[in-house]
């Protein structure tokens, strides 16, 4: 392979790496299990709380999507405002029925807050919780609270909502909320007071349930994981679409004592976290076309007769923001999906976003990093254009090689080699460069499409979001430009067909990154810039040496 094929080589390269990271993506589990021993023997639950039964899965009552939509008629809305949410409960099941993110914008009309929980004929977004047995109150039933509107007032840390169950079997249970201020984690409780005259030991379930709808703005050509996904200590980070729910091809762990559960969509999930040393069920149910559950069941310990507990489970529901998650729960940052090359998309953004806090401009962050990324492969680059400015100075014997044998390719190959081997040359030279820098190319595709940081973060004039593709196509033309000025610091081709593909190339290359994330065309533009400077002053400073050696 000489220089004159190197964007063809790249193109290739390229392509593989996609279709790849791609298969791999869709195919293999995100992180595979560890092979490590089973965590459950090392922290045993208390005598209290015994593992969960599998029975009590079944004893669940399910979500009914009919009275879940029907469910703002029967019951009364209740309005919680903090600094990041604007939340609406309902009595009936005192279920989480809206939750709107003040910090964030709505992906199709900027002018409004993002949505993550909802309601609606399209959409049906919630998080139930209640308990199991007898007559304990679980999502169907009918709570009563105290007013209509929570607001966090000023100098407050949190806001309370008490939502009181009708008695039943002298059992008297409280569902509540805790809103945090400058947390998107909430706090979901119940409180069981054991007025009867018998023990009990009820078990309370938290689910998430969700359609199967990818989340507006996800693109065919951008496609991002929509579903489910579980942690364990045994049994890692695994997910699963909802596909994979339809068809039972779930391998999350049953039980656990350790763990999370969570609905995953691009930017945003929720999960429930249930404290860790405690035992759990996972479990994932279709409910009916189109309409799923996810949650997780966990004792709320015995309770005799005369006596009261208690059950928290925090919720959290927010943005997927990589420096908090890792201190809210083990294994939380792993729902932003960096895929495979995770070991070089992680540092990619803690640089990227060490340098945000610098400049305090994403796009003036990415120039930077391209940059410095340049400065750590410039020593392969400048062997790179030095093999390919040698190629450029041998053009004219190449020419009179081919002038010499014709139509004779194999006479002219083994001619050129010889040439090659004369001069000292390594065709593929130029080739290793490129190999290397692909996978950290894919790496940063996915830093700038994965974090919820770059949603809607403007750069400057035109370019208003840098995480998704530039409106007018004015990067992708101007990176455009720029492979084509690599390709004419190359030795042009002494085969004329093999020429006009190398001219075209650019141009038919450059249509992916019509669809590319602005903020990845960016760093491919800047890259470019900086490789067209390195090679013309390399290819002159070789053509200057060859100059030379001729008149000696």
């Amino acid at each position: 392979m000489d220089s004159q094929r190197l964007i063809l080589f790249f193109v290739f390269s390229f392509s593989v790496f996609l279709l790849l990271d791609a298969w791999q993506r869709d195919q293999l589990p995100a992180t595979p299990p560890a092979a490590v021993g089973d965590q459950a023997g090392k922290a045993g639950p208390p005598a209290a709380q015994p593992p969960v039964p599998s029975e009590k899965l079944a004893m669940a009552p399910p979500a009914v999507p009919g009275q879940e939509r029907r469910a703002a008629e029967a019951g009364a809305p209740l309005r919680i405002e903090t600094d990041l949410y604007i939340a609406e409960l309902n009595t009936l099941g005192g279920d989480l029925r809206r939750l709107q993110l003040k910090k964030h914008r709505d992906t199709l009309d900027h002018e409004k807050d993002f949505v993550l929980f909802e309601v609606s004929p399209e959409r049906t977004y919630i998080a139930q919780a209640g308990l199991i047995g007898g007559n304990l109150p679980n999502h169907r039933t009918l709570y009563a609270a105290a007013a209509a509107s929570y607001p966090l007032a000023d100098g407050q840390d949190r806001v309370e909502v008490r939502l009181v169950a009708p008695p039943g079997d002298g059992v008297q249970v409280t569902k509540v909320y805790r809103f945090h201020r400058g947390s998107y984690l909430v706090d979901v409780s119940f409180e069981i007071d054991n007025k009867s005259g018998t023990p009990l030991q009820p078990y309370a379930y938290f689910q998430i349930v969700r359609d199967g709808k990818p989340p507006a703005g996800d693109s065919a050509m951008l496609p991002t994981f929509t579903g489910v996904a579980a942690y364990t200590e045994k049994d890692k980070f695994q997910k699963a679409t909802f596909a994979d729910i339809d068809k039972g091809k779930t391998a999350f762990p049953k039980n656990s004592n350790d763990g999370w559960i969570a609905v995953l969509q691009h930017y945003f999930f929720s999960a429930w976290l249930p404290k860790n040393g405690t035992p759990r069920e996972f479990y994932t149910r279709r409910l009916e076309e189109n309409l799923y559950a996810a949650g997780v069941i966990v004792p709320a310990g015995s309770i005799a007769a005369g006596g009261a507990a208690s059950v928290t489970v925090p919720l959290y529901a927010g943005p997927e923001e990589q420096e908090k998650l890792e201190k809210i729960a083990p294994g939380l940052e792993l729902t932003i999906d960096y895929g495979w090359l995770t070991i070089i998309a992680v540092p990619l953004f803690w640089l990227l976003a060490w340098l945000y806090q610098w400049v305090g401009n994403w796009g003036i962050a990415i120039i930077l990093l391209t940059v410095i990324i340049k400065l750590l492969f410039y020593p392969l680059s400048a062997a790179s254009y030095r093999s390919m400015a040698k190629m450029r100075v041998l053009a004219p014997k190449l020419q009179k090689l081919k002038d010499q044998y014709g139509d004779d390719r194999q006479r002219m190959q083994q001619a050129m080699m010889e040439l090659y081997k004369t001069e000292k040359i390594n065709p593929l030279g130029g080739c290793m460069p490129i190999m290397v820098q692909i996978p950290v190319f894919i790496a940063l595709y996915w830093v700038l499409l994965a974090s919820v940081e770059l949603r809607h973060a403007p750069f400057m004039l035109w370019i208003d979001d840098l995480a998704a593709p530039d409106p007018w196509f004015i990067l992708p033309i101007l990176m455009a430009a720029t492979m084509w000025i690599q390709t004419m610091l190359n030795p042009e081709p002494p085969d004329p067909v093999q020429a006009k593909v190398m001219k075209i190339m650019p141009i038919v290359f450059s249509v992916f990154f019509f669809f590319f994330p602005a903020g990845l065309v960016l760093y491919w533009l800047v890259n470019n810039v900086l490789s067209i400077a390195q090679q013309w002053q390399i290819t002159r400073m070789m053509e200057r040496e060859g100059l030379a050696s001729r008149k000696h």
